[in-house]
């Protein structure tokens, strides 16, 4: 090998090719967000119908699960349908994910330098430099996320739109603003302290791992415990937020604009939610996005990390 690697107390491996690291953080953040969506993406499609569905459509989580399987089959939880040659199914989330996920951890990369010329950052500064990330990483989550849910909102079983005719319908009929980017300053919004919480929580619980287990690299199951925890502080972080922004997304019509300061169309999505449903329906779906968030990020953050530690002990780049 020929650049020696330092490896700092949280056991995030530094190189002192930096020219190279983003390269390094785009590919292990691509691989960690297939991962997720293979393990997560069932139960985000339970948690974003949850979110969306007309109140009285369903009991619980349990009834999303069971009138989504038998009205659509069980690869509807993934948008694929047995048989349907026009289905979305999981090519679309898995490279869309993907993408996003490569561009959150080299934009984390890179805001982890800016805030400090060492690698080793304090809690706060990882929280400072996962809310840069978060912020930088709502380019692409916004679009990706909003086609993503309009495809999961779908309940027609063989009626439902392709992924093409989705985006092209939004295209035609409202434009770039309000129909590709639709959302985009609430998904701004949400994934500044969700990924502080999402960085933070996982540093600070892989830090505890080196510390006890004394060993700048903990274990696999420790990642995973680490990871699981990360996801966990995210949706703790945003959870309300990502309903406002899940309905305004599948809304049949953009939000109406103006009023930022009196909060824009953010407050007046919560207000709305507030008067149909009361506090509990900023809730909505919690469940499942908790229950998903421990093997999502758990295998999003071993994704990134090992793919990380194999691309810089071979010199790949």
């Amino acid at each position: 090998m020929s650049d020696t690697n330092v490896h700092t107390r949280e056991g995030y491996p530094e190189t002192h090719k930096k020219h190279n690291d983003t390269a390094i953080e785009l590919i292990s953040g691509s691989v960690g967000g297939a991962m997720q969506v293979l393990v997560g993406q069932p139960l985000d499609t339970l948690k974003t119908r949850a979110q969306t569905a007309p109140r009285g459509r369903y009991k619980g989580t349990l009834d999303i699960l069971r009138q989504t399987v038998k009205n659509e089959g069980l690869l509807a939880l993934y948008k694929e349908r047995k048989g349907d040659t026009d289905s979305p199914g999981t090519l679309s989330p898995l490279m869309g994910i993907a993408a996003v996920n490569s561009l959150l951890f080299s934009a984390y990369g890179m805001s982890r330098r800016l805030v400090s010329p060492y690698p080793d950052l304090s809690v706060v500064q990882v929280a400072l430099a996962g809310s840069m990330a978060g912020a930088i990483n709502a380019i692409l989550a916004s679009p990706v996320e909003m086609f993503k849910i309009r495809m999961q909102g779908q309940y027609g079983g063989s009626s439902d739109k392709r992924l093409k005719r989705v985006v092209s319908d939004m295209w035609r009929q409202y434009g770039f603003r309000d129909g590709i980017m639709r959302g985009y300053w609430i998904t701004v919004i949400r994934e500044i302290p969700a990924y502080a919480g999402f960085y933070a929580g996982y540093e600070t619980t892989k830090r505890s791992f080196s510390r006890t287990l004394q060993t700048p690299n903990p274990p696999v199951w420790a990642l995973l415990v680490s990871g699981a925890t990360g996801g966990i502080c995210y949706w703790l972080a945003c959870y309300p937020l990502d309903v406002v922004k899940s309905r305004i997304q599948l809304a049949e019509m953009p939000p109406s604009r103006g009023g930022w300061l009196s909060g824009g169309y953010v407050t007046r999505e919560l207000s709305a939610m507030l008067r149909e449903g009361g506090p509990r329906s900023l809730f909505a779906g919690l469940g499942p996005s908790l229950l998903r968030a421990v093997p999502a990020a758990a295998s999003t953050f071993v994704g990134f990390e090992l793919t990380r530690e194999y691309i810089v002990k071979h010199d790949l780049f």
